[in-house]
């Protein structure tokens, strides 16, 4: 497709002529047909043009000017460097870049079901209303602009979507169901309360849950403000991910590993405040991302009642367990689910994309692509713990006496060696920890509180019980201790 404009006789656009990249040809201004190959080529993305790096789109933007006959006119020296520099060693930057300047199109985002991306929604709920919290949002992200032109950052942000298939899973691990759960004799593991404290400031080393919305980030980008979109305030990277990765499916989860914290909080929600820089004192790992794991999951919204029923029991945890599950224990994960005699043939699919157990996407600071990362190379070495908290409830909604118990039965199965759980102090997890010490106590397996929690859940449901599932499973004694 050539680009042409008709001159006839205007002076005005003769006197310009020397200053437009294009070629005159019987009156017609045009584009040479390399250039427009070239173009075409660029369009269809990097698997078609191998425009791969800065490198790369430097040597295309060479062949376009020579097919110009630009080429005597000599780039800045260290031209070539700085494409290489932009799109190369700081590509998470540049596109957050293009988001703060609402330069991605949006169309059929919704049809993708994927998440907003540019800042537009965040600038305009500034001056629509709620302009604190929000300024102090636009301020972390300044804030990390501010941070990389000063020192551009090194290493790799990786992006993988785990999947727990549901069809065709006869002889392999798939998403398990309720026999799964009862039969398993995994040993719980071990569980330890914090009430005070925020989890990305945990030391010991752990997966750290996002709170999640099924969109990746939530409201991160318009009025939200609480556990996610604080994360994606003050790690800015994350933000990212919601250019690529659309909604997460009941079998889905989303793990980010490497990205950097910029900023430092105070408050939260409408009180949510910027309290300055950041210094991210993590280790790197061999692949250069910071060994902070994050894994987003959305809980059921606004649950009710419902959330006690089996089949939402069976959406929670196992939404949770493929959060949590470890791709190096695969092979592990599979015995057991072979051992346990599940039932693999009436599974019905509703995830919003076919894929493999693991995904991956790397978002590079220092290669345009990334390594080729293999599931191998993105498990973390390390047998880390969970960090996590009221998951599901707050806003959501969610019981957080049966959020927390489903959270240690996912970690237990997923052969996760700890929990470590921040209560906020909310109020009904005062007695968490003499709970989860009196259960680990009578050594209890996966199987014996999964079978506890079902009941409970069932009675509740046919108001046999009114009372919260701490007070329903201790004995009177225990009940007693507790008052202490």
């Amino acid at each position: 497709m050539e680009m042409e404009m008709v001159i006839g006789s205007r002076e005005d656009l003769n006197s310009i002529l020397p200053f437009l990249p294009l070629l005159l040809r019987s009156s017609t201004l045009f584009w040479p047909s390399q250039v427009v190959e070239t173009l075409k080529s660029m369009a269809a993305g990097p698997d078609h043009s191998g425009v791969n790096s800065g490198e790369a789109l430097f040597r295309s933007i060479s062949n376009i000017r020579n097919s110009l006959s630009l080429s005597n006119h000599r780039l800045a020296s260290s031209s070539q460097r700085g494409y290489a520099l932009f799109f190369d060693k700081e590509l998470i930057g540049a596109l957050l870049a293009c988001a703060f300047f609402c330069l991605f199109p949006v169309n059929d985002r919704h049809v993708q079901n994927l998440p907003t991306i540019n800042f537009d929604y965040l600038f305009a709920i500034l001056y629509d209303g709620r302009s604190k919290m929000q300024e102090n949002k636009i301020r972390c992200i300044v804030h990390y602009f501010r941070r990389i032109c000063s020192n551009i950052p090194v290493g790799f942000v990786s992006f993988e979507r785990k999947v727990l298939p549901l069809n065709n899973c006869a002889g392999s691990f798939c998403c398990p169901k309720a026999n799964f759960w009862i039969n398993s004799t995994i040993p719980l593991c071990q569980f330890k309360v914090k009430d005070s404290g925020l989890i990305e400031d945990q030391t010991f080393g752990a997966l750290e849950v996002d709170f999640a919305n099924e969109y990746l980030g939530g409201g991160a980008l318009h009025s939200g403000c609480v556990q996610e979109e604080i994360r994606f305030m003050i790690n800015p990277e994350l933000i990212t991910g919601m250019l690529f990765l659309p909604a997460m499916a009941d079998n889905e989860a989303i793990e980010i590993v490497g990205a950097e914290r910029f900023s430092n909080y105070t408050g939260y929600a409408f009180n949510f405040c910027f309290a300055g820089n950041h210094e991210d004192k993590r280790e790197m790992d061999s692949l250069g991302r910071h060994k902070t794991f994050i894994a987003a999951i959305d809980a059921l919204c606004s649950p009710g009642m419902r959330q006690y029923r089996l089949e939402f029991l069976l959406r929670e945890v196992n939404k949770a367990f493929c959060g949590f599950f470890n791709q190096s224990k695969y092979n592990q994960y599979e015995s057991l689910f072979l051992e346990s005699g599940e039932d693999v043939t009436n599974h019905t699919d509703k995830s919003r994309n076919s894929l493999p157990v693991h995904e991956s996407i790397s978002d590079a600071r220092e290669n345009f692509l990334g390594t080729s990362l293999t599931p191998e190379s993105l498990d973390h070495k390390d047998d880390i713990g969970i960090a996590t908290g009221n998951w599901g409830c707050g806003a959501f909604g969610g019981d957080p006496e049966v959020k927390s118990i489903i959270q240690w039965l996912a970690a237990s199965q997923a052969l996760r060696p700890s929990v470590m759980y921040y209560t906020f102090g909310t109020g009904p997890l005062h007695h968490l920890e003499k709970v989860s010490e009196w259960i680990l106590a009578h050594k209890w397996t996966v199987g014996d509180l999964w079978s506890m929690l079902v009941e409970y859940c069932s009675q509740i449901s046919n108001r046999q019980t009114h009372v919260g599932f701490f007070d329903w499973l201790l004995p009177a004694s225990s009940k007693t201790n507790l008052k202490c």
